[in-house]
């Protein structure tokens, strides 16, 4: 029953830190920097557990990512039912 249980994916490209007096000023078009170069390796998470990383792909007209390193099946499960 575990191996069916549906879990929030994310791939982080990077964070920032921003006032809320920041925040509230964004407008559509705005550019934010973050903290990684464009070829540094993205994580993987599950329940904002870090999993895996990869690197960014282009699938036709989508992004997508090429997984590079996997975190071991029992990280995996443990990632899974802590969130």
């Amino acid at each position: 029953m575990i191996l069916s249980l549906d879990v929030p994916l994310i791939v982080e490209i990077g964070r920032r830190g921003m006032a809320m007096e920041d925040v509230l000023a964004l407008q559509p078009g705005a550019i934010l920097e973050l903290d990684k170069n464009a070829d540094d390796r993205l994580e993987v998470l599950i329940n904002n557990k870090v999993i895996g990383q990869g690197e960014a792909v282009k699938v036709g007209e989508n992004f997508g990512i090429r997984v590079t390193e996997i975190a071991s099946p029992e990280a995996l499960l443990e990632a899974a039912v802590e969130g």
